[in-house]
Parts: C-alpha cells; sequence; structure tokens
C-alpha cells in the first residue's frame, strides 16, 4: 500500500508538472494534496514496517513526539487544501467569468502557505503540551504509530488542559474548513440545478464529482474512527479502523482523481509515453544544438540604474568577504574557539564566500563591461558551483543544529559524541553529497538542446532558468529537481526541526531562568541564520508560484543568493560573546601585524 501511495500520487505531481493544460488552480492544489499524502504515509507507515522486519515494536519518546508532530501537520494541511479545493470548484460554477480575476497564482499560493503555517503552529502547541505531560510505567500504545489521544491516556499527571486544547482545536480547525466545504456544495448544487440542459448539469457535476468523493473519503473515515472508539472500549479495533483515514485514504486519491478526469488520465498517458520514450532515446546517439552562450539580462534593464547596483553588489560583496573572512580568522587566531561549533561556524563563513564569489563578481564585471553574455561553459560551472555550495551550506546548519542539540541535550557527552573525527566526517560527507547532486544536475543540463532565445531573466545561471531554455524535453531534469530538492533539502530540515524540538523540551525543564537564558543563548544565533537561510528560499519559491514575471523571481532570488551570506557574519558577532572578544583581540593584532609587514619589506629591499 505504501508504494502504491507513493507511485500513484508522485505520478500525479509529474503529470501535473509536465503537462501545461494543467497548470491550474485545481491542479495546483491536486499536486500539494498528493504531496502532503505522500508525506502523511511516510511519517507512519516505514516505522511499522521495520518494527515487522525487526520484530522490535518500541519507538522513542523523541520519535514518539516527532511522529505526532507531523502527522498533526499533515492531517491539518491536507484538512485546509480539501477546502481550497472545494472553494476552487464553487468560484469556477458558481462565478465561471470571474475565476481567472479570483483564483489567482497569488491567491492560490498564499492560501497554501496559510494553511501550513495554521498546521505547523497547531502541531507544534499540541506536541508542547505534550512534554509537559509525565507518564507512568505502562507505556503500551495499543496502535501503529503514536496517535495524540493514545499518548495522553497514558499520561499520570493531569491531562484536562490537553483535552480541551484537543476538542477546542478539533472544532475550531476541523469545523471551520467543513462548513466552508459544505456552504460551497450547497451553492453549488443551487447554480448546478438552475441549469437548463442535461449536458450543462452533468459538465458541472463531472468537474467536482472526483473532489467531492475524496472529501467524502476523509471526512467519512476520519468520523468512523471516532464513532469506532466511542461505541468499542478496544483500542486495538480503533487502530484498525484508523488505517482508513491514514493509509487507505491517500492510497485512494490518485485513482480517484485519474480514473474519474480525463484531462489526468490523458497527461498520464503523455507523462508515461514520456518516460518511455527519454529511455529509448537515451540508448541513441544524439545531436545537440552548439551553445556558446547565454545572455543574462540582470536585474533591470534601465542604464541609469547600473552604477547604482554596480555599487551597491559591489558592497555587499566586499561586506560578504570582509566578515565572513574575520569569522574564520577569529577562530583559527582563538584557542578558545576551537570547539565543534565554531569549526562549523568556520565551515559556514568559508562557504558564504565561496557561494558569493560564484555568483557576484559576474555580475559586476557584465555590468561594468555592459556585456551580458556568459560562456556555456561558464554557465555550467556556475550552476555545479552554485548547487555545491548551497548544498553544503543547507548540511552544515543541520550539523550545527545537530551540535546544539547534543550540547544542550546531553551536555556531559558532548566532548565524546561531538569528537574532532565526527566533525570532519561529517563536513566530508557534506561535501560528497552535494559534489554528486551538483554533478548530477550538471550532466543532465548537458543532455539537453536549446533553442535560439538564450536570454535569460536573471543575474547568474540558475537551474531552473536554464532548463526553461531547452527545446529538448525537460521532464527527467524537472523530476530530478523535485526528487532532490524533496530529500537533500527535506531530510536536513527535519533534521533541524527535530533537534530544537529537543533543544526547547530540555530547556523548558531546566528550574532556573538564568538556565534557561544561557541555553537559549547558545542557540539564538543559529536560529536566525537557519530562519534566514530557509525562510529566503521558502519565500523565493512563493514568489516564484505566485508570479509571472521571471525579472521579479530574479530580484527575489538576491535574498538567499547574497543577503544571508552577508548577514551571517553579523548575526554571529553580535549575538555571541565569544566571537565579539575574539574579534577585538584580532582587530588588536593587526596593526602590529602591519607594522611588522613594512619593517621586513623595507630591510628586504634594502
Amino acid at each position: 500500500m505504501y508504494l502504491v501511495t507513493v507511485l500513484g500520487n508522485l505520478l500525479i505531481i509529474l503529470a501535473i508538472i509536465s503537462d501545461s493544460h494543467l497548470h491550474t488552480p485545481m491542479y495546483f492544489f491536486l499536486s500539494n494534496l498528493s504531496f502532503v499524502d505522500i508525506c502523511f504515509t511516510t511519517t507512519t507507515i516505514p516505522k511499522i514496517l521495520v518494527n515487522i522486519q525487526t520484530q522490535r515494536k518500541y519507538i522513542s519518546y523523541t520519535g514518539c513526539l516527532t511522529q505526532i508532530c507531523f502527522v498533526l501537520t499533515f492531517a491539518g494541511l491536507e484538512n485546509g487544501i480539501l477546502t481550497m479545493m472545494a472553494y476552487d470548484r464553487f468560484v469556477a460554477i458558481c462565478h465561471p467569468l470571474r475565476y481567472n480575476v479570483i483564483m489567482t497564482p497569488k491567491l492560490c499560493g498564499l492560501l497554501v502557505l496559510l494553511s501550513f503555517l495554521i498546521s505547523v503552529l497547531d502541531a507544534l502547541l499540541h506536541t508542547l503540551m505534550a512534554l509537559r505531560l509525565s507518564f507512568c510505567s505502562d507505556l503500551k500504545v495499543p496502535h501503529f504509530f503514536c496517535e495524540l489521544a493514545h499518548i495522553l491516556k497514558l499520561a499520570c499527571s493531569d491531562i484536562f488542559i490537553n483535552n480541551i486544547f484537543v476538542y477546542l482545536v478539533t472544532s475550531l480547525l476541523g469545523v471551520v474548513p467543513l462548513s466552508g466545504i459544505i456552504f460551497s456544495y450547497v451553492r453549488i448544487v443551487s447554480s448546478i440545478l438552475k441549469i437548463p440542459s442535461a449536458g450543462g448539469k452533468y459538465k458541472a457535476f463531472s468537474i467536482c464529482g472526483s473532489h467531492l468523493i475524496v472529501v467524502s473519503l476523509f471526512y467519512g473515515t476520519g468520523f468512523g474512527v471516532y464513532l469506532t472508539s466511542a461505541a468499542t472500549h478496544s483500542s486495538r479495533k480503533s487502530a484498525i479502523v484508523s488505517v482508513m483515514y491514514t493509509v487507505v485514504t491517500p492510497m485512494m486519491n490518485p485513482f480517484i482523481y485519474s480514473l474519474r478526469n480525463m484531462d489526468m488520465m490523458g497527461a498520464l498517458s503523455k507523462l508515461i509515453s514520456r518516460i518511455l520514450s527519454f529511455f529509448i532515446n537515451s540508448m541513441e546517439p544524439r545531436n545537440q544544438t552548439d551553445i556558446s552562450e547565454f545572455i543574462l539580462l540582470g536585474l533591470t534593464d534601465d542604464p541609469e540604474l547600473q552604477p547604482f547596483l554596480f555599487s551597491l553588489f559591489l558592497s555587499m560583496y566586499l561586506a560578504t568577504v570582509l566578515g565572513n573572512l574575520l569569522i574564520i580568522l577569529a577562530v583559527s587566531s582563538d584557542s578558545h574557539l576551537h570547539t565543534p561549533m565554531y569549526f562549523f561556524l568556520s565551515n559556514l563563513s568559508f562557504t558564504d564566500i565561496c557561494i558569493s564569489t560564484t555568483t557576484i563578481p559576474k555580475l559586476l564585471v557584465n555590468i561594468q563591461t555592459q556585456n551580458q553574455s556568459i560562456t556555456f561553459i561558464g554557465c555550467l560551472t556556475q550552476i555545479g558551483f552554485v548547487l555545491v555550495l548551497g548544498g553544503f551550506e543547507n548540511f552544515l546548519l543541520a550539523a550545527m543544529a545537530y551540535d546544539r542539540y547534543v550540547a544542550i541535550c546531553h551536555p556531559l557527552r558532548y566532548t565524546v559524541i561531538m569528537n574532532s573525527r565526527l566533525c570532519v566526517l561529517l563536513m566530508v560527507l557534506s561535501l560528497f553529497l552535494s559534489t554528486v547532486v551538483a554533478l548530477l544536475h550538471s550532466l543532465m543540463v548537458l543532455r539537453l538542446s536549446f533553442c535560439r532565445d538564450l536570454e535569460m531573466p536573471h543575474f547568474f545561471c540558475e537551474l531552473a532558468q536554464v532548463i526553461k531554455l531547452a527545446c529538448s524535453d525537460t521532464l527527467i531534469n524537472n523530476i530530478l529537481i523535485y526528487f532532490v530538492a524533496s530529500l537533500f533539502g527535506g531530510i536536513p530540515l527535519c533534521g533541524i526541526i527535530f533537534s530544537y524540538t529537543q533543544i526547547v523540551s530540555s530547556i523548558l525543564r531546566m528550574p532556573s531562568a538564568g538556565g534557561k537564558l544561557k541555553a537559549f543563548s547558545t542557540c539564538g544565533s543559529h536560529l536566525s541564520v537557519v530562519s534566514l537561510f530557509y525562510g529566503t528560499v521558502f519565500g523565493v519559491y512563493i514568489t516564484s508560484t505566485i508570479t509571472d514575471s521571471s525579472r521579479k523571481t530574479a530580484v527575489a532570488s538576491v535574498m538567499y543568493i547574497v543577503i544571508p551570506q552577508m548577514m551571517n557574519p553579523f548575526i554571529y558577532s553580535l549575538r555571541n560573546r565569544d566571537m565579539k572578544q575574539a574579534l577585538r583581540k584580532l582587530i588588536g593584532r593587526i596593526p602590529s601585524f602591519l607594522f611588522c609587514a613594512i619593517y621586513f619589506g623595507l630591510w628586504f629591499l634594502d
């Protein structure tokens, strides 16, 4: 069932991405629903498979809380997406002439983002409320995953507040979306009944039939589990029934939407034929269009703004290099900073210098020479280095989160766990994975042939923009992008979230306010950097989703390719007392170093 769920929903996502006719709000929501279904089942089923295979039925306390958090997040997000899809069908049937005006890409992106934020907030609140509980010796959960209601039943402490919170949130975040769906379908049925022709009525019903079945399956199984748990005292029966909404519903959704939707069936047929033709053609030699160079259009066409942009980016580049270089020198020169935390920080600073050097100098040269071209080899090289360094920074932030987790949650074992060998191994592994990913993407770009229009509305060669210029089939490239981004972006992010969940849990258990403040201060800088890095990346993704202007996307991408690298030294130096002292010592040594350099220079000349 798990493989069927993942494969079915993945095919839905790829079919929507590859077929331009499906780039509509309805299928945008459907692709998000399929992604959530994959994540939802991945949160629960792999663990039960491991337990069955190893014949070990335990799950760690941390793993259980993490599973609760993710289940609540994805269930809440699915609830919100189903409501949005009902609203989309309501607008399409009741206000067809205003559909394109109301259901804009910006509104769709904002609705999904809002649902995600509300779901995450709800899940974090429930998880934090569970952290305050103490548990008895009997810790057997009669379920195949950590469900919040069953965990609360095992608690020895008072769960009155938790139960009130569960019922309140369920009433609010469950009833409001369900009421919206019911309202939408009441209006839809009312509008359909007013249609004079039977053919018109049938067509109107057919465009919302799949969604109505999915909604009935989702809420029907949800209510079924609730009624079963209320009618029977057997927790094991409730667990069996809960398979319906955690496993069966996500598995059935692709079949419902593909079998009852002609557009989706056509897109899936095209997708499968394109995949087969790719593998057939990849075995045969092919002629590619010879490309000598691309044109980087930059951030603006206004010649009067070019001097300002040159000064601005030169200033940011110098600030980035100087700031990060000072961090590296301060860490290297002060023996008190020869710890895993600052070892990772110096690597992060070096990566920031490299990633800025990969993009900004080329932009400055193009502005100064008024020549916007970049060679094909130069473009591929830039793509490779940006992917290597961007991926490496992603893994570095995850390693730093793990370091803070060990320091706060296991302080007595910190030096044993975070030894120099492990730190170096983490860096080498991160660099290796980032390099492999970058080489894969670069080699996949090499197989593409390009059209005559080689103008790129960007200030550096971004992989997604280069793929858009290709004349050949880019389906496999897009599949690789989404797969790698989900895998090598999602795993480090989940690791960071897990680490900080544990950190917050440990800090809240500390008795003294001073101890809590000191513990928070040791990870405050890293948390700021993580928020800046992932916040800007998600911001660029959302901007590209809600706007059709590639130039606006290029301007937004400055936020993740330039700003975080420049801000990181300021965040770590202004919020870290040890770093400030090391920087003062370093700056104090610079005059004496310059005096010695001048003296030896004059002595050498004599």
